[in-house]
């Protein structure tokens, strides 16, 4: 009896083809080829990385990190000397990283804010000067900007000895700007406590009168009220602790001053820079998200009563962050990566600790590891905040 090849042979054939004809089995195959694909060059290249440093007895791993740094650092937020090891300077430097980022994008905010809104006022000279300063800074390089405010900051302020003391237990120099600082004692920690406290509530507070507000029209002086809590709470705090006023006050020894709270040149400048630079970017954006408001909702708050800056705050402002929050949060990202061309100017950053890590130790790249993850690990964290906040704010369907 005759068999019939040709159809057994497409029988056979059948599941494997249906399963090379079916869209989601394809797509799943190439994402495991392509994932497989990085993982095995992935491991060639630490494998081939870890073998060669082997080869040149160049020791790997992150043991240096428990052994002693053996090198200064101008300045810190906690307690360090040369016997500290260098897990402890790498700490040091992340903190320093975090303070320059975090009171730049603050400070950035703010300035860029105002730019922004001036660049859209009637009065011709605001808007021509904010238009002058946006032109300006955002096409001069942000390291040679680094290196003006440097100079600045550095040249044109006098020695220690002839400091400018405009008040009492305050001085200005080429050396920094020095402030009297509290003498350590537990009701500070009570009123930073209160702070912090402060704040939370003043967020608890801002939910519920948003709510109330939508629910019966009434408006809560949300703004005077939370300033209250978090102005007031650490005020409380600290007088119920004892309210202690002994200050240490900056004194001149030899050729600087030592004691009290020193705001340093380098800071100075990469604060300064980062904020002026910065802004400029973020006004185009403020600028940009009040324009794409219509301009009928401005006309709509002013025929019901409100003033001019009464509609831009509470009417065009909360309309244009759905517009404003999105590219302000690469803005923050530049700027936190860009703090890192704080080594130019001398400030001791996580670059400038890890560079001179990798110097002592010859351990590069678990040097370069650690910046990388840093970064990632901060650009991540504001993406994640700014992604929540735009969710939050974001315009619901119904």
């Amino acid at each position: 009896m005759a068999i019939d090849t040709r159809k057994a042979g497409t029988e056979a054939q059948g599941p494997r083809a249906s399963l090379l004809n079916d869209p989601k089995f394809r797509a799943l195959a190439y994402q495991i080829l392509v994932v497989g694909a990085i993982v095995a060059i992935g491991w060639y290249l630490v494998s081939n990385t870890l073998n060669n440093l082997a080869r040149q007895n160049i020791a790997t791993g992150f043991g240096f990190m428990d052994r002693e740094a053996s090198f200064a650092i101008s300045e810190s937020l906690i307690d360090y000397s040369p016997a500290s090891n260098y897990g402890r300077a790498f700490v040091v430097g992340l903190l320093n990283t975090l303070k320059a980022s975090l009171l730049g994008i603050v400070l950035a905010t703010i300035l860029g804010t105002i730019v922004g809104i001036s660049r859209l006022s009637s009065n011709w000279l605001v808007a021509r000067l904010a238009t002058v300063y946006v032109e300006t800074v955002r096409n001069i390089p942000l390291l040679l900007q680094l290196f003006l405010w440097y100079g600045v900051v550095t040249e044109s302020l006098p020695h220690p000895r002839q400091a400018l003391s405009p008040v009492e237990g305050v001085f200005l120099s080429n050396r920094g700007f020095l402030l009297p600082a509290p003498v350590a004692d537990p009701a500070w920690l009570w009123a930073i406590g209160a702070f912090f406290v402060g704040i939370a509530l003043a967020v608890a507070v801002k939910v519920w009168a948003d709510r109330r507000q939508a629910a019966t029209g009434w408006q809560f002086p949300t703004l005077r009220f939370n300033l209250l809590l978090i102005l007031g709470l650490p005020v409380l705090a600290w007088m119920l602790a004892g309210a202690p006023t002994v200050m240490e006050v900056p004194e001149l020894r030899g050729f600087n001053f030592v004691g009290g709270i020193s705001l340093s040149p380098e800071f100075a400048a990469i604060l300064i820079g980062l904020v002026v630079y910065t802004a400029s970017f973020i006004a185009e954006i403020v600028r940009s998200g009040i324009l794409a408001v219509n301009y009928g909702q401005s006309e709509a708050g002013l025929a019901l009563g409100l003033q001019r800056s009464q509609v831009l705050r509470l009417v065009v402002l909360p309309q244009s962050l759905r517009v404003i929050v999105p590219p302000m949060t690469s803005q923050y990202l530049n700027l936190t990566k860009n703090s890192s061309l704080a080594v130019a100017i001398g400030y001791p950053d996580v670059v400038s600790i890890a560079n001179t890590t990798m110097n002592q130790t010859g351990q590069a790249i678990e040097g370069v590891a650690l910046i990388m993850a840093v970064y990632l690990t901060i650009s991540l964290a504001i993406s994640l905040f700014m992604n929540w906040y735009n969710k939050h704010i974001a315009l619901v369907e119904r």
